[in-house]
This record gives structure tokens, sequence and C-alpha cells, in this order.
């Protein structure tokens, strides 16, 4: 049946969507926890890369508050280009150093991350996200 099978395939695409939220915003959620873990470590590393210390605290934010709101799919494609841009930004400053085989792999996974984030712009959040709450809410 023609209609059971775009009704299987949305659930299924609602479903894919939900898991790759939960698989993309878990590294932000677990690396934001850990640098107000290890706040003073965090910030001297910052430094030690040329970015201003200062900045931890909105980093922090966008990468713990940003990854909640990206696991519930709240904001959720402004905030896929946020991390687009940060994923890219902090691959380059942290990892640019191509010569090196660790930092070669973790720019290139930064890329990976960029880029679907950018899947999640064109998508949204799907239809299990706080997004779809609120746009029905709307209705």
């Amino acid at each position: 049946m023609p209609g059971s099978r775009l009704i299987w395939e949305s659930c299924v695409n609602d479903f894919a969507n939900l898991l790759g939220r939960l698989g993309l915003s878990l590294i932000f959620i677990i690396s934001g926890w850990g640098k107000i873990a290890g706040y003073a470590a965090s910030q001297q590393y910052m430094e030690s890369m040329g970015v201003p210390g200062v900045l931890l605290p909105l980093v922090i934010l966008l990468e713990l508050g940003g990854g909640l709101a990206i696991l519930a799919g709240f904001a959720t494609r402004w905030l896929a280009i946020a991390f687009t841009l940060f994923c890219l930004a902090s691959g380059i400053l942290f990892h640019g150093n191509v010569a090196d085989p660790t930092q070669q792999v973790n720019l290139l996974k930064n890329i990976a991350m960029a880029g679907g984030f950018l899947i999640l712009w064109t998508t949204g959040a799907g239809r299990y996200s706080l997004d779809a709450v609120l746009s029905n809410r709307r209705k």
C-alpha cells in the first residue's frame, strides 16, 4: 500500500533525525561539561592556542546549552548554523596542524560534524522535537 509506505518512511525519517541529533549533541554536551569541570585548564588551553580565555563561558554556553537544545530539538535551525561555524572555526584554530596525523583526523571530524549540522539546518528538527511541538501550538 502506498499510503502505509509513506507513513513508514516518515516515521523512519523522524526517528533517524532524532538519533542524528543525539549523535551530534552528545560530543558537545560532554565537552561543555568537561570544560566546566576543568575550567582553569580549559581556559589555559584556549589561551595557549591564541584564543582569549574570556570566551570560555560562551563556548560552554554553546557546547552545553546548545548541545542540550539540539538534543531536545529546540531552535534547531539557528543552532545548526552556529554549530556549523563553531565546528569549522574550532577545527581550524585547534586542529589546523594537518602535518600531525592526529590533528588532521580531528580537523576532518570537525568538518564532518559541520556537514551534519548543515543537513540538520536544511531538514529541521523533525517531528520528535520541541520545535515541532511549538510549531503545532502556533497553528
